[in-house]
């Protein structure tokens, strides 16, 4: 068996966040393409999830061609002090995608915490997001249901190494610097 140094931890995490290849045995294809065994795949991927750095893998799931047309960004103004316990209530619905916190940009945006909620139309994402409210106790907090128009890309998260997009990656690094120097100045 291949010693699972971080080098070929980080290979294959590369190689399985494209996905899972769609064949009969995945993980001798993945070897193949790291030129390793199946049992060295399969004891890396044992370890990356016996460490936590993998939770679960997943399907993506290109849920308009599933028939679900509508998807509401739900952004909510909840009180800060109430944030962990909200964000766990929203989240605990099968039906929310996401939910997570982001910083408020005052005076413009007030919102602090968001959800996606998919449904079939517009009508069943609004019936989910008042199951919410009621069951979450939100009647009395602001939220605001943005619908997606157009979809431009759907895919996974995709990270990247030091050495790939590293310029694309200063770029967008500068990009941020100059709007916050703009924000506070």
């Amino acid at each position: 068996m291949k010693t699972l140094t971080p080098e070929f931890e980080r290979r294959l995490v590369a190689v399985i966040a494209r996905g899972l290849p769609l064949v009969s045995r995945p993980y001798a294809e993945i070897a193949r393409q790291l030129d390793c065994s199946e049992a060295d795949v399969i004891g890396g991927l044992s370890r990356l999830v016996e460490r936590n750095d993998i939770k679960r893998f997943g399907v993506i799931v290109r849920h308009h061609e599933l028939g679900y047309r509508a998807n509401g960004m739900v952004v909510w103004d909840v009180p800060d002090t109430r944030i962990e316990e909200l964000g766990h209530c929203i989240g605990k619905y099968d039906f929310v995608t996401l939910c997570y916190q982001r910083p408020r940009r005052l005076p413009d945006w007030r919102y602090n915490l968001f959800s996606m909620v998919h449904g079939r139309d517009r009508a069943g994402v609004i019936e989910k997001v008042n199951f919410i409210v009621e069951q979450c106790g939100l009647q009395d907090i602001a939220y605001d249901i943005l619908f997606s128009g157009r979809r431009f890309k759907q895919r996974g998260a995709h990270y990247h190494h030091a050495g790939q997009g590293s310029q694309q990656c200063k770029q967008v690094a500068r990009a941020n610097q100059i709007h916050e120097e703009r924000r506070s100045g």
